[in-house]
């Protein structure tokens, strides 16, 4: 995939509203590969709602969204499957860990099924984001600062030519922040993707390439 493209889209919620002012909604809007790209949003402004519909979990939303030039709405079951499998990865905002899992089970249940990374990988960005000694601690007993490092590592364990991150580091403290960043930088610079970073407010200070305003 070489282009993620949005052609007059908006959520359905939205369709009465005359007073629509965005750089995305009822746009058209062409995010490439190789490129940085910040989402920035108020509350309430369709900010994860874009996320899912990029993602195809949900399709309440008029307009096009195209996957270089296919319309994502005719798209099976199984080619969705295939896309989060191989093109697309994304670290929700509200994560989806599983809480009765412990963090490095959270990561192995994906990683097994792509055999992205490596297991030495994997605890070398343990060690980076100050998460070493989490290994085997149940999720739902950690912060939500140290889950958002967990999630991050387990949208890298994959092939994906864009990723999207939401409210990345939301919880985390500056120098964790400045960490996720470089190593999401450096995963991507790997793959040759773009990246997609959305934000209320904090977002990684990154050299992005262009700046929307939801």
């Amino acid at each position: 995939m070489e282009t993620i493209s949005l052609h007059n889209t908006l959520p359905q919620v939205f369709s009465q509203r005359t007073d629509i002012n965005s750089d995305i909604w009822k746009q058209d809007v062409i995010f490439e590969k190789n490129h940085l790209y910040l989402v920035e949003a108020n509350s309430g402004t369709g900010k994860s709602s874009l996320c899912s519909y990029i993602f195809g979990y949900r399709h309440d939303y008029e307009g096009t969204i195209l996957f270089d030039k296919n319309d994502v709405r005719d798209f099976s079951v199984s080619q969705w499957v295939k896309i989060r499998q191989t093109s697309l990865s994304l670290l929700w905002q509200e994560l989806r860990l599983f809480p009765e899992l412990s963090a490095m089970e959270n990561i192995e249940i994906k990683n097994n099924l792509t055999r992205f990374q490596s297991m030495e990988q994997i605890r070398h960005w343990f060690d980076l984001l100050g998460i070493r000694d989490k290994y085997d601690a149940k999720i739902g007993r950690m912060s939500f600062g140290q889950q958002q490092r967990v999630a991050m590592i387990r949208s890298l364990c994959q092939p994906f030519d864009f990723i999207f991150v939401d409210e990345p580091i939301s919880h985390l403290d500056d120098t964790n922040s400045r960490i996720m960043g470089d190593i999401l930088m450096e995963e991507a610079k790997k793959q040759g993707a773009g990246v997609i970073v959305t934000s209320i407010g904090k977002h990684m200070d990154l050299s992005y390439d262009k700046t929307f305003k939801l």
